[in-house]
Order: C-alpha cells, then sequence, then structure tokens
C-alpha cells in the first residue's frame, strides 16, 4: 500500500508505515504542501488495521529534515504571520494513534526538530545534528510548537535550544533527553527495527491508549499560538525583521537585526 505523493515516500510493510520526506536536494526542507502530505500519510498510517508503527524520516544520510524550504518562505507562501495553511506538528503527529520513531539520519533543524521531539520515539545517528533556526531566520514561532519541549528537556534548555539558535550534536541531545538511542550511521536501520519488533510485540490497544493519554497530559499548551502572535507581533513584521533573517539566510550572510532595536 502507498500513498501518491509528491513530496514523500509513504510504504507499508511487515505492518510497520514508513514515511519518508523526499526533499533531499533540499536536505528535506517542507513546505506547506509537503506537510500537507505528511499529515495525509499520518492519516493514512493512523486508519490503516495493518499498521502497528510508524517510521518518520528523510532521503540520504544528510538530512532528517531542514526545517521550511526557506527560499520557498521568502515568497510569502509560508511563515507569514496569521492563518496556518496546514496543522501544526503537535496535532498531526499527536492525532496518529500508532506509536510514530522518528529515524533522525541527518540535520533535524528548526522544523525537524519539532518533528524529532513531537514524535513518540527519536532515534539517531551519531551524525546528527538537531536545534532551532527560527531567530536565526527571524521567524516567530509560538504555542505548543516552542513550550511544548519544556515537558522534554525542562525550561532551561528549551529556552537555551529556542533563544539562542544553537546547534547540538546527537549525544547532547541523548543527554538531554530528547533522543532515546544514539547509533552509528550504519547501525541505523537495525536499531530501528529493533524498536519496531518490541512495538509491535505488544498490546495494540495499551499502545493507542498511552499515546492518548500522554497527549492529553499538554492539552493545556493548546490554542496559545494565535494569541502571542496577535498581541506582539508588528503588522510589518514579515517585511522587516522576517525579510531580513530569510534574505541573510538565503544570501549566506549573518542577519543584523540591529536597526530593529530602540537605540541605547
Amino acid at each position: 500500500m502507498a500513498g501518491d505523493f509528491k513530496d514523500i515516500h509513504y510504504t507499508v510493510a511487515n505492518h510497520i508505515a514508513t514515511l519518508t520526506i523526499n526533499r533531499p536536494d533540499k536536505l528535506n526542507a517542507v513546505t506547506a504542501e509537503t506537510l500537507r502530505e505528511i499529515e495525509d500519510a499520518l492519516d493514512m498510517a493512523g486508519k490503516d488495521p495493518a499498521v502497528g508503527v510508524v517510521v518518520f524520516t528523510g532521503a540520504g544520510d544528510k538530512a532528517f529534515c531542514a526545517g521550511a524550504d526557506v527560499s520557498w518562505q521568502r515568497e510569502g507562501k509560508m511563515g507569514r504571520v496569521g492563518r496556518m495553511e496546514f496543522t501544526p506538528p503537535y496535532l498531526t503527529f499527536s492525532r496518529c494513534p500508532k506509536p510514530i520513531i522518528a529515524r533522525v539520519n541527518g540535520y533535524a533543524i528548526g522544523g525537524g526538530n519539532h518533528f524529532a521531539y513531537f514524535c513518540d520515539f527519536t532515534i539517531a545517528a551519531d551524525h546528527a545534528v538537531f536545534g532551532q533556526s527560527e531567530p536565526r531566520v527571524g521567524y516567530p514561532t509560538s504555542g505548543p510548537v516552542v513550550n511544548y519541549l519544556v515537558r522534554v528537556v525542562g525550561h532551561k534548555r528549551a529556552r537555551e535550544m529556542w533563544m539562542l539558535g544553537r546547534k547540538y550534536t546527537a549525544a547532547q541531545m541523548l543527554d538531554w533527553g530528547l533522543v532515546n538511542a544514539v547509533v552509528p550511521q550504519d547501525q541505523l536501520d537495525a536499531e530501528v527495527a529493533k524498536w519496531c519488533d518490541e512495538l509491535l510485540a505488544v498490546s495494540p490497544t495499551c499502545l493507542k491508549v498511552y499515546k492518548a493519554t500522554f497527549v492529553e497530559e499538554f492539552g493545556d499548551l493548546l490554542g496559545q499560538a494565535d494569541f502571542l502572535r496577535r498581541w506582539m507581533v508588528p503588522s510589518d513584521y514579515a517585511e522587516t525583521e522576517q525579510k531580513e533573517g530569510t534574505s541573510a539566510f538565503l544570501e549566506k550572510r549573518k542577519p543584523d537585526y540591529s536597526r530593529f532595536r530602540g537605540p541605547r
């Protein structure tokens, strides 16, 4: 069984649904269309009685997902302040009743890092790199996409990751609790298969109930993003700070946000 998708590959075999972002030339960076396809595939997996576990990954060995496709974002189609064109990851991943394993095979940056910490389990190759790019490219993400990370790694670590935009190794993320296991690249598939086998060996109903219970735990975080954006983001933001951030990224230079701060 496979879906008819453009940006992803979706297959089912041996009770395992594998969802692969297939944009390796873009380091598996996503557009709103990619995100819609991911949502559709996870919905298919959740409704398919033959599927017991989902593996979520990216094509190639350089990137799991490098976040939003900034060149596409620059055109004003994604990342703008206002109504989203897609379902955010905390809903996309939580609505699928099957356990989801993030198979992190390289860069997990920005949205890719979101995927890594919203999946139920995260297995990483030892060369994987994690981090948030949003403060550097001027994208004011808010709500559960940000604050759910507190539930995973704690307040101080979450603030460090989101507010500084640093990059971290797989070993560091294992130490922080964002990753469940780290293995050499050539052992990644075997490690993921081992976790799949363990999940397929236990009661599927129990897994469904446990996942729903874990999802319920962060229900208090929902509904915050629109409020924060409405009151804290200037109306001209897309043409000022955000434009500087995305332009700097595409031009491979350091962004200059100094002019957006008041005089000393």
